[in-house]
């Protein structure tokens, strides 16, 4: 099959798709026309470094991170370092956030080597959260993040729960999305130790 028929295709499958009815039928549209296959493509100008877009950021090797806690001290991974540190991307409303709460609270709780930190990535007022906390309290800190302007060294999450594994030397050692069981933790770290 050649360009133009595939999509001219492609354009009415898509068409085909959507549910919206037309409350009168139109007349199809003229087809763009289609480059010849073996025309060069050209390539779009690049854009400035400062203007890529959030969503578009990736997780540093040895990402920082520095922020207040809800209890009023700095979280600051680097301090961390030479410890195993698990760094939870979660929210109140994420049905499976709140299911791992407690395990990721008795991991931080009963392993010496291993630090959590939750990193409350929605729109909610420190009141709030303290009052979410003390209905289900955790013994590792929350930081709220402000999701207009994430933390640098971290990738934007495209859902929740988001962890990360960052090895005692700083790197990120696994990215876990979706639920995460202390399990998980203890073998990737076995697995890096």
């Amino acid at each position: 099959m050649t360009a133009k028929p595939l999509l001219l295709a492609v354009g009415l499958l898509a068409l085909a798709a959507c549910n919206k009815p037309a409350a009168t039928p139109e007349p199809a549209a003229p087809a763009a026309p289609v480059a010849p296959a073996t025309a060069p493509a050209e390539a779009a100008p690049a854009a400035p470094a400062d203007a890529a877009a959030p969503t578009d950021r990736v997780t540093a090797e040895r990402p920082r991170l520095s922020l207040p806690a809800l209890d009023g001290s700095t979280y600051d991974l680097a301090a961390h370092r030479g410890k195993w540190v698990v760094v939870n991307f979660w929210a109140t409303w994420c049905a499976p956030c709140r299911k791992e709460m407690p395990e990721l609270s008795a991991l931080h709780a009963m392993r010496s080597e291993i630090e959590v930190v939750g990193l409350a990535f929605e729109d909610i007022e420190p009141a709030e959260m303290k009052a979410f906390l003390d209905k289900r309290p955790v013994t590792y800190p929350i930081v709220i993040v402000d999701t207009y302007n994430p933390p640098e060294d971290f990738a934007i999450p495209r859902g929740l729960p988001l962890t990360y594994l960052i090895a005692p030397d700083g790197k990120v050692a696994k990215q876990f999305l979706g639920p995460v069981t202390a399990h998980d933790i203890e073998a990737r770290i076995k697995q890096g130790s």
